[in-house]
């Protein structure tokens, strides 16, 4: 049992962690330039599983001789709230990595929400993204997926069992549920498939390999991987490893904790 009583009415109550964090209020707080390279496309990251998304697609368009996708790189380092200053907050009103801006079009493009960004590269240089109208609408499927599952696993049972301040057996065994749950549901839809599609590699699985690969590989949440007894998703297990064997994922995950 807890003692906390919900009050009628939330009042937000500052903390030396929100100087740099999230607050209730939206919006830009202190001016901000950005650095602006040379390439086409200009990156503002960090190392996180959405992060990652980004440099890897990108990695993975070099390998193909893309050459129109060359890109510079900008650590926005969310530990100091940089995410928050204006010239981020015009890229994305959101305030979350990644952000990209686009130099190579008449006028600049900005695209904000990593899932956003994967289209947006992979329709831009064709690649990696199905053709067909069943097949492109079966990725759409697991982009969306994606998008609406992450935040159990990174906001819910990541933030719970690893970040929050104290162990809470109620949210932890919540989001431990629905993990294990996506777990399940990965490894059962690969269990007969290479890659999320199918036989074909694509942006879907760019979009799951950081938050799901990782997770069952150890990579996520301390001890994470040992707590939901991972070896119990066997295809997921393998999926995670074909994929991190790729050398452009590998220097996407590389790029994204240098320090730029």
């Amino acid at each position: 049992m807890s003692d906390y009583q919900i009050p009628n009415v939330w009042q937000w109550e500052p903390t030396e962690q929100s100087k740099t964090g999230n607050q209730p209020i939206a919006g830009s707080r202190f001016e901000q330039t950005l650095p602006v390279g040379q390439k086409p496309l200009q990156v503002y990251s960090l190392g996180t599983p959405n992060g990652m998304k980004v440099t890897i697609l990108l990695e993975e368009l070099r390998e193909q001789g893309v050459t129109e996708a060359e890109y510079d790189l900008y650590k926005i380092d969310i530990s100091k709230g940089d995410q928050f200053g204006s010239d981020f907050v015009a890229i994305n009103p959101n305030s979350k990595i990644p952000a990209l801006m686009d130099y190579s079009e008449e006028e600049p493009i900005r695209v904000f929400e990593s899932v956003s960004i994967l289209l947006y590269l992979a329709e831009k240089f064709d690649q990696l993204i199905p053709k067909t109208l069943k097949e492109k609408t079966e990725l759409m499927n697991w982009l969306f997926w994606q998008t609406g599952a992450a935040p159990f696993v990174g906001g819910g049972f990541g933030h719970f069992y690893h970040y929050a301040p104290f162990a809470q057996e109620y949210p932890i065994n919540r989001y431990t549920m629905e993990t294990k749950r996506q777990l399940d549901l990965l490894n059962r839809h690969l269990a007969d498939k290479s890659y999320i599609l199918g036989d074909t590699y694509s942006i879907a699985d760019i979009a799951l390999w950081p938050w799901y690969g990782r997770l069952v590989q150890g990579h996520l949440y301390g001890d994470a991987a040992e707590f939901l007894q991972v070896q119990d998703y066997p295809h997921l297990i393998a999926w995670a490893d074909r994929i991190s064997e790729r050398p452009a994922v590998q220097r996407g995950i590389e790029v994204t904790y240098q320090d730029i």
